[in-house]
């Protein structure tokens, strides 16, 4: 049967359009009434946030985050075209959080929400992948490098337990997408201007 593609690219536009929505920046300007990019890394995401706006806050943008990424890749599911829509929408998804409509293209790492597609997709290699990045962040400290690390690893452990070949091109698009959204994290770790996770920023001080 062929693949409704009005259907894959409805579903592709959605999970751009979630994926756009920069819950980082809204959220802690909702509730701490600043604006993020102007603090620590510039960053949206749940790293940053943690920075500037503490723990609660921080999990609420990595719950938001991830969502938007598993929604579209369940929903894609639901309505059957196909193990490559679901992949389609996942890819959308981290597209909009990196370069998001509502930002002028700009945007996140794409590392929650890739993680919330990973969690649509297949729980184990999610589950595996954030473990790769609690071990590297608990032995460096950095966000960036748990992050790069944890990408890279997807379509290692996707290959391992022989995942579908919708899913292991995910991975490599996901790995590709990540570390080129870490290009000035690269440089920053190489020269030793890299933030810590453990570093709390007080806006109301600067």
């Amino acid at each position: 049967m062929a693949m409704p593609w009005l259907g894959v690219t409805g579903l592709v536009l959605l999970g751009y359009l979630l994926g756009s929505i920069p819950f980082g920046l809204w959220l802690v300007r909702a509730v701490r009434g600043v604006d993020i990019r102007r603090y620590g890394s510039g960053n949206i995401g749940t790293t940053n946030v943690l920075r500037v706006a503490g723990p609660r806050l921080a999990a609420a943008v990595l719950l938001a985050d991830a969502a938007k990424g598993a929604l579209p890749v369940m929903l894609a599911r639901a309505v059957g075209p196909g193990e490559v829509a679901a992949v389609l929408a996942g890819v959308a998804a981290m597209a909009g959080h990196s370069w998001s409509i509502w930002l002028a293209g700009h945007g996140g790492k794409g590392v929650a929400t890739g993680l919330g597609v990973l969690l649509g997709l297949d729980v184990r290699v999610a589950l595996a992948a954030f473990a790769v990045w609690l071990a590297v962040v608990a032995a460096s400290r950095y966000s960036s490098l748990g992050s790069m690390a944890a990408a890279v690893s997807v379509p290692l452990w996707m290959a391992l337990w022989h995942a579908p070949p919708a899913h292991l091109a995910f991975g490599v698009a996901a790995a590709l997408v990540v570390l080129v959204r870490h290009r000035s994290n690269v440089g920053r770790l190489l020269r030793g201007e890299e933030l810590p996770i453990t570093l709390r920023i007080d806006p109301r001080r600067e």
